[in-house]
């Protein structure tokens, strides 16, 4: 009786943020970050404003084949406020992995030497790339993990630190996210 009803809701629970933008706009970043509409909502996004964030992203993923939560979480910030209409070139966003989330970076073959599975993560950077969101990683935490230079993921800055990159963040007026 109430199968059919669970059924639907399954389903609805798993449509891509396409089917649930909130102005019926495709999202930005489809590799992941999807949301729920929410009628009637407070505390829109402007579509005039600018927003400088930068998101700390410190925590490791449960398991190696799926998304980092943190990475997850800002391309669902970038969905939430494109399908609110704020237009990409103003999100002035920064992801910087460092501590346990530093190996989300890495390119394909040393994730896969290091986790035994394609880098999941890198579809999503790449899609944060092109929609301008910087995607960086500490690169006092690259050295602490025996990592080179040369295995971070193609579209990803290696920082100073994340430490640096902060706090100068923050000087410039960005707010800090921390995932």
């Amino acid at each position: 009786m109430f199968r059919p009803l669970l059924s639907g809701l399954l389903v609805l629970g798993l449509l891509p943020a396409t089917a649930m933008a909130a102005d019926n706009q495709a999202p930005v970043i489809t590799a992941t970050g999807a949301f729920h509409p929410v009628p009637h909502a407070t505390f829109l996004p402007d579509r005039n404003a600018t927003y400088k964030v930068v998101f700390a992203m410190t925590k490791p993923s449960g398991k190696p084949d799926q998304v980092n939560p943190a990475l997850e979480r800002v391309a669902r910030t970038v969905n939430l406020y494109a399908a609110s209409g704020v237009p990409l070139d103003h999100l002035k966003f920064v992801a910087i992995a460092y501590g346990p989330a530093t190996a989300l970076v890495l390119d394909d073959a040393h994730y896969r030497a290091k986790f035994g599975v394609a880098n999941p993560n890198l579809a999503a950077i790449a899609q944060l790339h092109k929609a301008g969101v910087t995607v960086a990683v500490c690169g006092q935490a690259v050295v602490e993990n025996h990592f080179e230079n040369a295995w971070v993921a193609k579209d990803v800055q290696v920082a100073l630190s994340a430490l640096t990159t902060i706090t100068e963040l923050q000087q410039q007026g960005y707010a800090l996210m921390p995932l």
